[in-house]
């Protein structure tokens, strides 16, 4: 997901560079949308690993 929002952040660069202003507004959106659900992600399975780590050697 997350090398998905690096690619449509390069085409909004890009297509930002070159005037298509509505292109690059709308891939800067789904860049951003799908970095944040990259984020929420990350920090669940993050929460679901220390969790475990704390059950497995009963701390």
């Amino acid at each position: 997901m997350l090398k998905w929002a690096l690619i449509f952040a390069v085409v909004a660069l890009i297509a930002g560079g070159l005037g298509f202003t509505g292109m690059a507004g709308a891939a800067a959106g789904i860049a951003k949308i799908l970095f944040f659900l990259f984020l929420i992600g990350f920090v669940v399975f993050v929460a679901l690993g220390v969790l475990a780590g704390r059950k497995i050697t009963g701390n």
